[in-house]
């Protein structure tokens, strides 16, 4: 064999040699990221779930009017900060005031109306007493006309007339009784201010205080002003949307996750997420709060009907909702629709899925005060209206003493009638 056939076979050799060895690293990297993988795999990667759909979510709270009537201001606009209670639209109140105005003024007279009927309570009281005394003027009269009538002193015509003159006096006293009772029943078991006809009344003061204060309408809650839409002059009625209100330090991520991704998660599982707004460098925290009733397509405005024969397998996804720390909002806020990726720890399998669920409440108390002021300003005018006297003419009639029921009194005067007879 000649120098170079023996070159070429020790060259070809050296070849042959690098490539097994280069072939046997490789099998042994492959090995080892296979082993690797599988550790990673079985020591953490069949613990998470993760997706690339999800978005921040949050509430939109719409401003409507709750009465018609024309813009005479807006002041807020897109993008601007607002707080609960802050007066966002203005709309001419002309109206409502002249209605307010009358409604109190109708309450102020009732109340008067109903201190003059526990006033009367007295006025009767007294004529009861008048007539009482008259009733007794005419028995003794008709008592002293019959000791005497034996010596002829009085003449039987007399005596006819005083007998005339006790019935007038009785059928005096009744009526009198039936002015009290039918007074008394107009005021019994109440005052001025709980009197039905004030009641009734203060009821439409209170409606047309309220449809005077909703003129303006105030932000229910906290946050940035969204899709302002209301313009100065612009005529609005109940119902129509104005602008939105949202809340940002309380928004929450909706994770889209897919049907096999759903076995392993439960609600109170830990999540990292990260946002394409800020990258990932800023991680947030969260956990599972919930899942929705039913997928995406289930309440699509055409939902897929699977039932027709065309069926074709797709496979759904079911949004998750993800609570975020409000720490880490206040610090990195987010926006509503921004895009998120979620990675859910499912190694903890010890919640369920729908029946630990937390109920969320979400309330305002701006418009509470409306409600305040209304009874206030009832309250001024029936104090205004009722006098010092008012209250105390139901102390009073509470306190004098009934007066003799008709039918035992009717009983006692014929008594008295018969013996002088």
């Amino acid at each position: 064999m000649s120098d170079t056939q023996q070159s070429a076979a020790n060259t070809q050799t050296r070849t042959n040699g690098k490539r097994k060895l280069l072939m046997t690293l490789l099998g042994v990297v492959i090995l080892i990221a296979a082993v690797g993988y599988g550790l990673y795999y079985f020591l953490v990667a069949r613990f998470h779930e993760d997706t690339d759909d999800a978005y921040v979510n949050g509430n939109v709270v719409q401003i409507t009017p709750q009465v018609t009537g024309t813009v005479i201001a807006v002041n807020a606009d897109d993008t601007q900060t607002v707080k609960a209670g802050d007066p966002l639209v203005v709309l001419d109140g002309a109206d409502a005031r002249v209605a307010l105005q009358q409604a109190e003024a109708n309450l102020a007279q009732t109340v008067r109306q109903v201190r003059g009927l526990f006033v009367n309570n007295d006025q009767y009281l007294a004529q009861i007493a008048q007539r009482q005394s008259d009733l007794s003027r005419a028995q003794d009269d008709l008592r002293r006309r019959m000791t005497v009538a034996q010596t002829g002193a009085v003449s039987q015509e007399e005596i006819s007339h005083s007998r005339d003159a006790v019935k007038a006096a009785q059928a005096a006293l009744d009526a009198a009784e039936q002015q009290l009772a039918s007074s008394r029943a107009l005021t019994s078991n109440t005052t001025i201010s709980t009197h039905p006809n004030v009641i009734a009344v203060a009821a439409k003061v209170r409606d047309a205080y309220l449809n005077n204060a909703r003129n303006t309408l105030p932000a229910p809650v906290t946050g940035y002003v969204a899709r302002r839409s209301v313009q100065v002059g612009q005529r609005v009625s109940p119902g129509n949307p104005l602008m939105a209100i949202v809340p940002l330090e309380s928004v929450w991520v909706d994770a889209n996750f897919k049907e096999v991704q759903l076995r392993h998660m439960r609600i109170g599982q830990p999540v990292e997420l990260t946002a394409d707004v800020y990258g990932s460098s800023v991680v947030y925290h969260g956990k599972v709060v919930g899942f929705s009733a039913g997928t995406g397509s289930a309440f699509s405005l055409l939902p897929a009907q699977n039932a027709t024969g065309n069926w074709i397998k797709v496979v759904q996804r079911l949004p998750v909702r993800i609570e975020l720390d409000p720490q880490e909002l206040h610090a990195h806020p987010l926006r509503i629709g921004l895009s998120m990726q979620a990675n859910v720890d499912i190694k903890n399998e010890n919640g369920t899925q729908l029946a630990n669920a937390k109920n969320t409440v979400y309330q305002t108390n701006v418009f509470d005060k409306y409600g305040d002021e209304a009874d206030a300003e009832i309250a001024r005018i029936i104090a205004a209206n009722a006098g010092p006297s008012g209250n105390a003419a139901v102390a009073s009639a509470a306190r004098s003493k009934p007066a003799m029921p008709r039918a035992a009194h009717g009983a006692k005067v014929a008594s008295n009638a018969a013996k002088l007879m």
